[in-house]
């Protein structure tokens, strides 16, 4: 299917933001600059795009969905939960990490209008929510709780993990694991009768 000319200047847009943004970081990048770099006009990006922010979004947000094509094949083919969140979270603290403006924004999150993923696109949190449920029919996870809500708290800790990074805190990936060991087994001491 050949791309529309909205979705070839919505790319060229997010593949010149994303550029920018990593070679000055996103407080040196103007909207002008991104249309500049991308060929396009100032006013055909303000039509795409509402503010610099939204862009930043939209580079997140393309770069969360390449998680999709990665892991849905091995979740297809059965591999362990356990083993694909942990990959997931690993692969998005290094996109992160090599992307500290725009992982900042996106991190921060946005204005929810629902605590479920965006249905009909992509997402980190449906994927994560999706790898979470693999692993209740696994009988890896507690299978007593809702996997959206597993998925949010440990996305909330995650993203203050990697925040805390972005900060000046070295990144250790043993605290990706024992942020999934807490997700999946829960706090505290578990009783002879759990």
């Amino acid at each position: 299917m050949a791309l529309t000319r909205k979705d070839r200047s919505r790319a060229a847009i997010l593949d010149a933001a994303e550029a920018a943004f990593a070679e000055l970081g996103f407080e040196h990048v103007s909207m002008d600059g991104i249309a500049r770099r991308a060929g396009l006009t100032r006013m055909t990006v303000y039509n795409l795009f509402a503010s610099k922010d939204d862009i930043a979004m939209a580079v997140g947000d393309r770069a969360a969905a390449k998680a999709d094509p990665w892991l849905r094949p091995r979740m297809a083919a059965g591999e362990s939960a356990a083993i694909l969140l942990r990959d997931a979270l690993l692969g998005s603290a290094h996109w992160c990490l090599e992307n500290p403006s725009i992982a900042a924004i996106n991190l921060r999150g946005r204005k929810l209008t629902s605590l479920q993923p965006p249905a009909g696109a992509p997402s980190f949190h449906g994927l994560v929510r999706d790898i979470f449920a693999l692993g209740q029919r696994q009988g890896l996870f507690r299978d007593d709780e809702d996997p959206n809500d597993m998925a949010l708290v440990l996305l909330g800790g995650f993203a203050q993990l990697i925040l805390f990074s972005l900060a000046g805190t070295p990144f250790d990936p043993a605290q990706v694991e024992l942020l999934l060991r807490l997700n999946i087994e829960g706090f505290g001491a578990r009783s002879a009768n759990q």
